[in-house]
């Protein structure tokens, strides 16, 4: 029991320390970016000061700054997704954290992401981090439309290709997209296998945290291995989109447990990617970006892993690390 409780102190002392550093701007010893780790990243914050107008913040009637479209909020306040010293700070952090793919929120040409996206490769790049896209349910998408906007991204240098609601659209019309495209790879958001291995996609993910648990991902991982599929499921910290959307379905964060308990799954599914929901989707409280505690009435990550204060503002960021570590074995 002694050497079990030594254990213990140890490895929270691991935990809590470079928490503090990383609060009091220090980030902690950086450990190589892993190509088999992936954020969904969200380009679409703008402020009245920086842009000319709200996006985002202001969701559900909010009125920033002092009222957010979340239920926690941000350890460096609202902010413009076009601020370079924002996004220079938001890719080290996750570069730090050893994640190695920014996977980043479109929504078809000409869209206010669209228009962000340059400048979010060039910060990713900058941190020697990879980009891939999330391919949203934009207005009219269609697979033809997919593989217009694939031609497109690649342009960029974009080669991993996430399509969100990709099952509603024709299996076979994927299957003959997917069979036409080469040097990128495509991954289609189902819990199906079936259903991706029909439409020819190289992998699939989950993104949902909240209705998938880690319980499911070896399971779903052996499915996918068996059809000749890449594994990537989807984990995150919590949901709790109650201030934004009016959604009043809630995941506890259960200060951290819910967070282990989706890695773990993933680990033990020996999986081929794991991709993080999210790093910034304030709006279904699933983000893992450093938040200030007890901010006007806003849920911060105190608890989290025995963390308070300060230290707790990057406590996701620092806990991924010790599951990147461990995925790497």
């Amino acid at each position: 029991m002694k050497v079990l409780r030594l254990v213990f102190l140890l490895t929270s002392a691991c935990l809590v320390l470079p928490a503090a550093a990383w609060s009091s701007g220090k980030a902690p010893s950086p450990q190589t970016p892993s190509a088999r780790v992936g954020i969904f990243y969200y380009p679409w914050f703008a402020t009245a000061q920086r842009d000319g107008a709200y996006a985002h913040w202001q969701q559900g009637g909010s009125a920033p700054p002092d009222s957010l479209a979340s239920g926690f909020y941000p350890a460096r306040g609202p902010y413009s997704s076009a601020d370079a010293l924002v996004l220079d700070a938001q890719m080290g952090e996750i570069a730090a954290a050893g994640i190695g793919t920014v996977i980043v929120s479109w929504w078809g040409r000409g869209s206010f992401e669209d228009g962000r996206l340059p400048q979010v490769v060039a910060a990713a790049r900058a941190h020697r981090l990879s980009v891939a896209a999330h391919l949203e349910p934009y207005g009219g998408r269609t697979v033809a439309a997919t593989e217009a906007d694939i031609g497109f991204l690649r342009t960029l240098g974009i080669s991993d290709f996430y399509v969100w609601a990709s099952v509603s659209l024709p299996d076979a019309e994927w299957a003959a997209l997917n069979a036409r495209l080469a040097g990128v790879r495509t991954f289609a958001n189902t819990n199906l296998a079936g259903r991706a291995a029909a439409g020819k996609f190289d992998g699939l993910y989950t993104y949902d945290v909240l209705l998938f648990s880690g319980a499911l991902f070896p399971r779903l991982c052996g499915q996918a291995r068996r059809l000749g599929l890449l594994c990537a499921p989807s984990v995150g910290p919590g949901y709790d989109a109650r201030r934004a959307t009016g959604d009043d379905r809630v995941r506890s964060r259960r200060n951290g447990a819910t967070y282990d308990s989706m890695w773990r799954g993933a680990v033990k599914a020996r999986a081929d990617l794991v991709t993080i929901t999210s790093y910034n989707e304030w709006h279904e409280g699933t983000q893992i970006e450093p938040a200030r505690a007890a901010q006007r009435g806003y849920e911060g990550y105190d608890g989290a892993w025995g963390l308070r204060g300060r230290a707790a503002e990057t406590a996701y960021l620092v806990r991924t690390a010790f599951w990147v570590r461990r995925l790497s074995g």
